[in-house]
């Protein structure tokens, strides 16, 4: 853990002295597409003043205005595992109701702490990933028919060891590679904040693309490193990405919510338009 910490405190020392003023995208950077996501490491529900407060956190949550979002650790780590959540209030105040999983805990939200929370639409398949490595992580993947079309969200939450990240990013390719043409979204606090080779995310490549739309998120009072992000899968799906940096946000935990835009219409229409130029090179063989 020490060495994770000391690893993670270099991160902090490079991002400070290369960052430049334009590295945070406020949110008027998001322009509303087809949808609009969210994901946001809750942090069990401690804020920056080191005070559990599920109601905040809600209120957060409520502020985002988003048509889906991605929690993570809505969960206790231990025991029971229970949630930490008012879903009800969330149902009732934000009109987002949470995707159902089975197992793990009868008390618990989510899936090794992930929850998926949707404002409308149909879920035609859940399937909870656990994903390898030192630490307890997973994933939810859910398929997901919207008025817009059908989407695939593979909403988790990586390890602290770039080891275990490689590993994860392989089971991750593998669900995104079983999407049979739906559009695939990977979204989630993904615990790494470098670029290029050195980067765990790296091994996303081509499937996902990394470099796409980084904003800051962590840590909130002082956001510097893009530890949580919104990927797509065409790379053109996510049009924009901002982190939803209000005071209450920058209390609430540790992390920053971060938003984007969706284009789920014309990343369909490019698929269709491929599935016909394949089958009419097919054709003329």
């Amino acid at each position: 853990m020490a060495k994770n910490q000391s690893s993670l405190s270099a991160g902090i020392v490079a991002a400070i002295r290369k960052r430049r003023p334009t590295v945070v995208h406020r949110e008027a950077a998001v322009n509303r597409g087809d949808i609009v996501i969210a994901s946001y490491n809750i942090h069990k529900c401690v804020g920056t003043d080191g005070r559990f407060d599920p109601g905040r956190t809600a209120n957060v949550i409520g502020e985002l205005g988003a048509d889906i979002v991605a929690l993570q650790e809505a969960d206790q780590r231990f025991g029971e595992r229970a949630g930490l959540l008012d879903l009800e209030h969330l149902r009732r105040e934000a009109h987002l109701v949470s995707v159902p999983i089975s197992g793990f805990s009868a008390k618990g939200h989510g899936w090794h702490g992930n929850v998926l929370l949707l404002r409308e639409g149909a879920v035609s398949d859940v399937r909870q990933l656990k994903l390898p490595g030192v630490e307890p992580r997973g994933a939810l993947v859910v398929d997901l028919d919207l008025k817009v079309g059908p989407l695939r969200i593979i909403a988790a939450h990586l390890g602290l060891l770039r080891h275990s990240r490689a590993q994860q990013a392989e089971a991750i390719l593998e669900a995104a590679a079983g999407a049979n043409g739906r559009p695939t979204l990977l979204i989630g606090d993904l615990n790494e904040w470098r670029m290029g080779r050195r980067s765990s995310l790296s091994f996303l490549s081509p499937v996902f693309d990394p470099s796409h739309a980084t904003v800051a998120s962590f840590p909130s009072r002082f956001p510097l490193l893009p530890l949580d992000r919104v990927l797509g899968n065409p790379h053109h799906l996510v049009t924009s990405v901002a982190v939803h940096d209000s005071p209450l946000a920058r209390i609430a935990s540790d992390h920053l919510p971060v938003k984007a835009s969706i284009a789920l219409k014309a990343a369909q229409q490019d698929h269709r338009d491929g599935n016909r130029v394949g089958a009419g090179r097919a054709g003329s063989v």
